[in-house]
């Protein structure tokens, strides 16, 4: 705890960082294929969606305000936010990634301000130039608990003192949902990936069935709060971003999705039920140093 204690400060006290290393080469081929320009518009992922802008709506500072997409792939929350009047720099480590979002840039009139392939570790942005930090998805590929930190200390680093972090994870027991909900746990391949990832967190897919994902850490609740006070944030927040809805297919009228969301925030913050959703958000302001 001290070790990653004195880690996480040495990352806080530094200046812009040097350039890292990007993605390991199973996860970069995975994310290569495009498809994360439209994976939101899916049915499958229709609670995700809607749920994250809900968060996004009650947790972002209000516009102009400057916000770092960290991870933001090609753009789905990036462009309606600056769409919204947000100053909005895009960094992610895939560069068909940043090349998808400048062609979508070409046929928008609000863009975001920058687009540039970046590591979530050293996140190309001077010290406390922002007002807000997502990372939606970095969390995920980072495996080592170390390289977390080290991401969850660039962004207090990027940060302005006030500023508020959306970090998103994968909860520990999504496979085994997910499994249950579509049926998959009769694949025994998709059995052992369950098995591990409830031992250990660690998800690995040696199937080449990419419909169970690639290369990740799934983090149980605790151990996302446990990251972001170690990584500079105290007392952070928890919330469910889909809830157990995301099991179920739903095809709910407008009236029945706003009553299904007020369900949702009643039970986002549910210490029994946070991982009981495939992703969970934490949410933590940087104090004064």
């Amino acid at each position: 705890m001290i070790a990653l204690r004195a880690a996480v400060m040495a990352i806080q006290n530094r200046g812009m960082p040097a350039p890292r290393s990007s993605l390991e080469q199973q996860i970069a081929r995975y994310y290569e294929r495009g498809q994360e320009a439209e994976r939101l518009e899916s049915p499958f992922f229709r609670w995700e969606r809607i749920r994250t802008w809900d968060l996004l709506d009650r947790f972002l500072p209000p516009a102009p305000a400057v916000i770092l997409d960290v991870g933001g792939a090609a753009g789905a929350y990036a462009f309606p936010l600056a769409e919204r009047g947000y100053i909005v720099d895009l960094v992610d480590p895939v560069p068909l990634h940043i090349e998808q979002a400048k062609q979508r840039a070409a046929m928008v009139q609000r863009v975001p301000r920058k687009f540039q392939v970046g590591d979530a570790r050293a996140i190309p942005c001077d010290d406390g130039a922002a007002d807000a930090v997502l990372l939606f998805g970095p969390l995920y590929h980072l495996t080592d608990s170390n390289e977390r930190l080290e991401a969850i200390g660039e962004a207090r680093r990027v940060l302005r003192t006030g500023g508020v972090l959306l970090a998103v994870v994968i909860s520990r027991f999504a496979s085994a949902l997910d499994g249950i909900g579509r049926g998959l746990i009769r694949d025994p391949d998709f059995v052992r990936i369950v098995e591990q990832d409830l031992k250990t967190g660690q998800h690995r897919n040696e199937t080449g069935n990419l419909d169970y994902f690639t290369t990740a850490f799934f983090h149980h609740p605790d151990e996302l709060k446990m990251e972001l006070i170690e990584g500079g944030f105290p007392n952070p927040r928890l919330c469910a971003i889909e809830g157990p809805l995301w099991t179920v297919p739903e095809s709910a009228t407008t009236a029945q999705q706003e009553e299904l969301m007020a369900t949702l925030r009643t039970l986002e913050n549910e210490v029994t039920l946070i991982g009981a959703s495939a992703h969970i958000m934490g949410i933590a302001i940087k104090p004064n140093d």
